[in-house]
């Protein structure tokens, strides 16, 4: 019967960790959202738009138009390819249609001389901007009219 008693009271003083953790969770992911976005819209924005969707202020003055970037996770089966997109935007994968020149490489735009050129530094930044792209994307199918 003691031992009844003794687990209420272990969930009212261990809850509150849990709880703490996952609120910090949230902070964090919202603080990396944050910073992806200002990445985003410093880096991609001009051709890929503010909501990524490709109708950024220099996209009709470019070879190709830009990407949606909304409807990628759409175009892979629901699932953001974390991995290519990285490797896209670090400069190890080309973007097929961009050639050399159309799309800038980021891996070397987000290493900055007082960080000394870190990589670990740039791929985080990545990892932010990534984090960002993730979030807007549309993952359905949109409703067709029938008919």
């Amino acid at each position: 019967m003691n031992e009844m008693r003794v687990v209420p009271w272990l969930l009212v003083l261990v809850a509150p960790v849990f709880l703490g953790a996952a609120q910090s969770e949230q902070e964090a992911k919202q603080k990396r959202l944050t910073i992806g976005s200002s990445l985003f819209r410093t880096n991609c924005a001009s051709c890929h738009g503010v909501d990524g969707k490709g109708e950024g202020p220099v996209a009709d003055q470019l070879k190709f138009a830009p990407s949606d970037l909304t409807t990628i996770a759409r175009r892979n089966g629901g699932e953001f390819p974390l991995d290519e997109m990285r490797r896209m935007i670090d400069g190890r994968m080309s973007v097929k249609g961009h050639g050399a020149t159309d799309m800038p490489v980021w891996g070397d735009a987000f290493k900055k001389p007082e960080e000394k050129y870190s990589a670990k530094k740039a791929q985080e930044k990545i990892g932010y901007v990534l984090e960002f792209m993730e979030s807007f994307q549309v993952r359905e199918k949109p409703n067709l009219p029938s008919g």
